[in-house]
């Protein structure tokens, strides 16, 4: 075989035919080795080789095909590559395997299959095994879906191990309630089995936005410490909403004990993929040790049969508006942290308070981040009682400005 001219020939055939006569003609030349094809994400030898678990080198001749990508960040961003068409040459564990990765587009779709070729079949399922095993291990990292595919987040990893449930105000017991129930389902698996009981929990925290459900996710997760999936959305440009449910199910099971946080649970699921979604949560699947951690602004939105139906969402918890009580615990702790020349006084942390009735926590972080911007122009002219004052007056007028149309309507 006449590997400087082969991709080109390759890529010449139709897209029908193509993975059949590589596949074929793979097997005539190496008719005494092992041959497995693949289009599986996880067998990603360019990070399992990162890791230093294995020795690739790309062949130079033919010219392997690279596509580069820029990744941007908070501070500048990075190139990122990727091969699509290209002879590699793999060392592991004193074996030597060949790689051929070939990329084409038909029909508007892009196509991606690799195959490796080792000494026998036995030795390319062996390494095939390990890649795949390697790269689905949750590490320093979440595993997040989108697009149809998984991807490893550190960012959000490091997002949720800065997040602490000991600065999230929440009104009497709520925050230990859910943490404890959860806490008790990981710890009592022997417990459920033995009672024939399915170890599976779903769980569904309500209420308007800004009032702390982001904040008890992360928190949770950080203080349980079990692998997370999080879920950004089921639809996909090249794939269906029902294939992706499936594989985020399948993911689960392999990963449980786990989570899986279903973030505004009612945008997710609709009238198309609604039924093949209660199937996976409750249907044949037994789905052992996979905890279903979702959120709702809008509960009212969500199919009764999702909501209200035991073996679901069997735990709802409400995240309403903060009282009083809450109001002042939040702003005292804001007021701890700034500077002593921008902190309230007791009186101001008290009228603070029971100026912001019906504002939400988010609302009451931006109530600080605006009257801190503020003081610093008018620092010497006022006191900062008076410019947290001023700025909850204009919060509050532009939190009802849609007020007046919207009873109009309801009219």
């Amino acid at each position: 075989m006449n590997k400087e001219t082969y991709i080109n020939e390759a890529l010449q055939l139709s897209s029908q035919s193509l993975t059949y006569m590589v596949s074929q003609q793979l097997a005539a030349h190496y008719p005494d080795q092992g041959i497995l094809q693949t289009g599986d994400c996880d067998f990603d030898v360019r990070s399992y080789a990162g890791a230093g678990l294995c020795e690739v080198q790309t062949h130079q001749h033919p010219y392997p095909q690279i596509n580069y990508t820029w990744l941007r960040g908070e501070e500048g961003g990075e190139i990122a590559r990727s091969l699509e068409n290209a002879w590699q040459t793999i060392s592991w564990q004193d074996q030597s395997f060949d790689l051929l990765l070939l990329s084409w587009t038909a029909y508007g779709t892009t196509y991606s299959l690799q195959w490796l070729i080792g000494a026998s079949q036995a030795a390319v399922e062996t390494f095939f095994s390990a890649v795949c095993d390697w790269n689905t291990e949750i590490r320093d990292e979440i595993m997040v879906f989108d697009e149809g595919s998984w991807e490893k987040s550190q960012e959000l990893y490091y997002a949720i191990k800065n997040a602490s449930l000991d600065n999230l105000i929440l009104p009497g017991t709520l925050k230990h309630d859910i943490f404890r129930d959860l806490q008790r389902f990981f710890e009592s698996k022997t417990t459920y089995e033995h009672y024939n009981i399915a170890w599976k929990r779903g769980i569904i925290l309500v209420g308007p936005p800004g009032n702390g459900k982001t904040h008890m996710i992360k928190g949770l997760l950080n203080a349980l410490e079990y692998p997370c999936l999080y879920v950004k959305s089921f639809d996909a440009q090249y794939s269906t909403n029902n294939a992706n449910i499936r594989a985020v199910f399948d993911r689960a099971r392999r990963s449980a004990p786990c989570i899986v946080v279903l973030e505004d649970l009612d945008s997710l699921i609709n009238d198309t993929n609604r039924a093949f979604f209660l199937n996976e949560v409750d249907g044949f699947n037994a789905n052992q040790g996979v905890v279903l951690l979702a959120t709702t602004n809008h509960p009212e939105a969500i199919d009764p049969a999702i909501m209200n139906r035991p073996s679901r969402f069997d735990r709802k918890y409400y995240f309403s508006l903060p009282e009083l009580a809450e109001r002042m615990a939040y702003i005292q702790q804001w007021n701890t942290a700034l500077h002593s020349s921008t902190q309230l006084t007791e009186l101001g942390i008290q009228q603070a308070a029971e100026a912001t009735d019906g504002f939400s926590f988010a609302y009451l972080k931006e109530l600080f981040v605006s009257a801190l911007m503020r003081w610093i122009d008018i620092k010497d002219q006022t006191t900062m009682d008076l410019v947290i004052l001023e700025q909850a007056t204009f919060l509050r007028e532009q939190m009802v400005t849609e007020q007046p149309d919207e009873e109009e309507d309801e009219a």
